[in-house]
């Protein structure tokens, strides 16, 4: 059935207030759990003293958010700070060369803070990739660029080539190990798309360009070569109504989302909880479960801000960069699962799409899910959690095929073209509210640690069973409701149902018309 099918309204409105009650229920619980045992001792290291005027510890598990909102505020508001100014005294200079100056300024600035032998060291691998590039076999960019991937993933390399840099503050060991990785990533887009250049090579200086941009160069979103050229050597800077309104509603928005988590963490240990398994034996399914979800909310959150402020510093560049990723809250199949969107935009394009063709071949889907995975552990590093974890959504992936597959068949599909839309949708929200779980699942592993996922799935699955799993499956079928909604009315808003022509008929009463199906379905 469609995604325009509807349901009553009535029955929306309980599924919202339901919906409401359990996070309120379950937030109650994890509240309860971080006021109780706020002095813990195992909660000493990463639950701190936070605003005083809130009276209350925070929790500072996350050390990515720490260093972006609190210790490395500064220095990351200086940086780009510095950019947004040289980029707009450039644009209006220079429009035509902006890429070159923001080379420049990239390459300054990445010197300044962690020396020339870094810089060298980044070249290095920038030459290697090129010259491979002018080869033009795509097979031969891969192997490189995977290579040049490894040895920043297992040792002696790894010590070799952190030897190139002497550490002089906290920041720079992230520092080293983000542009390194980003740019083998980035390398790689450039070689791949210059090989899809028949006539012709890309420059080296057009690499450059494209590596050495500053916002980009140390944190990502991986932006793919051929969208990068082809926006930044744009000489048209002219912006659309009400871009800079958008653009600062963004950033505004995203000063109010860090200012929220941050309020946030001074109630909610969220973080640190997951860490103390001794703790979470003694505490109720509600707890688990809401602590779970929270995380995964948080780590979209987390990744929604910290690439949507280098986005809006972007933007003010004329580029158009990576959407954030997909809420959690919205994500109730694997394929839209990702926290990336720059590298899943990268693995899509360059892997996942090229090998899976329409995704409609079972075999093909589990060539290019394979490989796909097995790029992203050697991104993510490997390691026992990566592994479990990528042959988890793998599966997840795959498994969401076969059944589509296997429901396709007789008598299934028979059954559905039987019954009415609202019936299909709430039979398919079943099954979505069940996958979500298995969503989260299979992602706070990764998050947190095996033993909280093993822990969470033996409460909900065995433990809990019945009471527990019932009642968290039906308060997540009523969220994928609310998001199938949505989505409904946001594909009536992009693909409105054609009405049909009104035909008038001649009588003394007023002009009677057929209502639009839309409308129809809409109530």
């Amino acid at each position: 059935m469609g995604v325009k099918a509807a349901l009553p309204k009535y029955e929306l409105c309980i599924y919202m207030a339901v919906l409401y009650m359990a996070m309120v229920w379950a937030g109650s619980w994890v509240f309860e759990v971080s006021s109780v045992n706020v002095n813990r001792k195992a909660f000493k290291a990463t639950v701190k003293p936070g605003w005083h005027y809130f009276g209350r510890k925070m929790d500072i598990a996350d050390f990515e958010w720490v260093m972006w909102f609190s210790t490395f505020r500064s220095h990351i508001l200086f940086a780009l700070s510095g950019h947004v100014i040289f980029a707009k005294i450039c644009s209006m200079l220079a429009p035509q060369h902006r890429s070159i100056m923001y080379m420049a300024y990239g390459m300054t600035a990445i010197f300044m803070s962690m020396g020339w032998t870094y810089v060298a060291l980044i070249l290095s691998h920038c030459i290697m990739l090129y010259s491979i590039s002018l080869v033009k076999f795509k097979w031969l960019c891969f192997v490189t660029g995977f290579t040049s991937l490894v040895t920043f993933k297992i040792e002696p390399f790894i010590s070799w080539q952190g030897g190139f840099v002497k550490e002089t503050f906290e920041l720079q060991h992230v520092l080293f190990y983000g542009g390194c990785g980003l740019t083998i990533m980035r390398c790689m887009s450039f070689a791949l798309e210059n090989c899809e250049k028949k006539e012709s090579n890309y420059t080296f200086l057009d690499l450059l360009k494209y590596n050495f941009y500053l916002p980009f160069f140390y944190f990502g979103p991986v932006m793919t070569f051929d969208k990068f050229h082809t926006q930044a050597n744009n000489p048209d800077l002219t912006r659309k109504d009400w871009e800079m309104w958008n653009i600062t509603t963004q950033a505004v928005l995203h000063l109010g989302a860090i200012i929220m988590v941050d309020i946030l963490f001074h109630f909610l240990y969220i973080l640190t909880i997951p860490n103390d398994i001794k703790l979470l034996k003694h505490q109720s399914d509600w707890a688990l479960a809401g602590l779970a979800y929270f995380n995964l909310v948080y780590d979209w959150v987390k990744a929604a801000v910290m690439f949507g402020v280098i986005n809006t510093v972007s933007r003010l560049d004329h580029l158009d960069p990576p959407k954030p990723p997909k809420c959690t809250t919205l994500l109730y199949v694997f394929a839209e699962t990702h926290f990336d969107r720059g590298i899943n935009d990268w693995l899509c394009k360059y892997v996942y799409d090229y090998l899976g063709g329409n995704h409609d071949n079972i075999w093909n889907e589990l060539v290019a899910s394979v490989s796909t995975f097995g790029i992203t552990a050697l991104w993510l590093g490997p390691c026992q959690v990566v592994f479990i974890w990528s042959f988890l959504n793998c599966f997840g992936l795959n498994f969401e095929l076969w059944l589509a597959k296997f429901f396709s068949l007789e008598p299934f599909a028979s059954m559905e073209m039987a019954m009415s839309e609202a019936m299909s949708r709430r039979i398919r929200a079943i099954f979505n509210a069940a996958n979500f779980w298995i969503i989260v699942l299979f992602n706070i592993l990764a998050l947190n640690s095996l033993d909280f996922a093993k822990l969470v799935a033996r409460r909900l699955l065995i433990r809990g069973f019945p009471v527990s799993t019932l009642s968290v499956l039906f308060f997540t079928y009523c969220g994928v409701q609310l998001v199938k909604e949505r989505e409904r009315r946001r594909a009536l808003l992009l693909d409105p149902d054609p009405a049909p022509a009104s035909a008038p008929v001649t009588h003394t009463g007023p002009t009677l018309t057929k209502e639009e199906p839309a409308k129809e379905k809409a109530e």
